[in-house]
């Protein structure tokens, strides 16, 4: 069962990053803000299973987490951790990413809109990962290893994912990149459906704008006019 699930774990990451990145290209028009958000999905992921690791198997802290080291690790928990970690991290990504999108598709100010973006979305992100770390956290409290596994390793994993990647690494790196970070080469944008994110490009102002209104034709100038 455990040679299984590791010989499935590489094949179940690259599904799962793959689609996503896939998605996110789609959504937010660009090829280095779904790549930006994969690679800091893995990263989180092996800060994870690191803290799994050091905890667990190799006993560091577990006598100030009150946590019992077993010496391995249940061989469901890498899968489910990364089910979850990766649903959390793709929240955060969006609700952070899709504002500053808003605002750039709308003035074409990209290091103005990652401020923009950041200040609207970064009191709601903290509070839901608080109360996120707080709720796992809980489980340390069990007298079962594997729900003290579980609830510490998520609880590290949102720490390290909001906190350390959404919140710090990503923002900076959205304004280090400026307008490239929103770059989509032409035959992609030509062959990717477009979606609305709350008032996409089809209703900017930006660079990114795609359709202008259309001009009023005689008979409603004339129903002005008469008005």
């Amino acid at each position: 069962m455990s040679q299984h699930i590791a010989d499935t774990l590489l094949p179940y990451l690259a599904v799962v990053v793959g689609l996503a990145f896939l998605l996110l290209m789609v959504m937010f028009r660009s090829i280095l803000v779904p790549l930006k958000a994969a690679l800091g999905f893995l990263l989180s992921l092996a800060a994870t299973f690191g803290t799994m690791v050091a905890v667990f198997q190799w006993g560091w802290a577990v006598d100030v987490l009150g946590v019992s080291a077993p010496g391995l690790i249940v061989n469901l928990l890498p899968v489910i951790i990364i089910g979850l970690v990766f649903g959390l991290a793709m929240d955060y990504e969006v609700f952070l990413v899709s504002r500053m999108r808003e605002d750039y598709v709308r003035h074409g100010r990209p290091r103005e809109a990652v401020v923009k973006g950041f200040a609207h979305s970064a009191r709601v992100v903290t509070a839901a990962v608080l109360i996120t770390i707080s709720v796992f956290s809980g489980f340390v409290l069990s007298e079962s290893t594997m729900l003290q596994a579980f609830g510490l390793s998520l609880a590290a994993a949102v720490f390290f994912d909001a906190l350390v990647v959404r919140m710090t690494i990503v923002p900076a790196l959205m304004a280090l990149l400026g307008r490239t970070a929103w770059w989509l080469p032409g035959q992609l944008d030509r062959v990717l459906p477009r979606i609305d994110i709350e008032g996409g490009p089809e209703e900017g102002t930006g660079p990114d704008a795609r359709q202008a209104a259309p001009a009023p034709d005689a008979q409603t100038a004339g129903d002005a006019r008469l008005r």
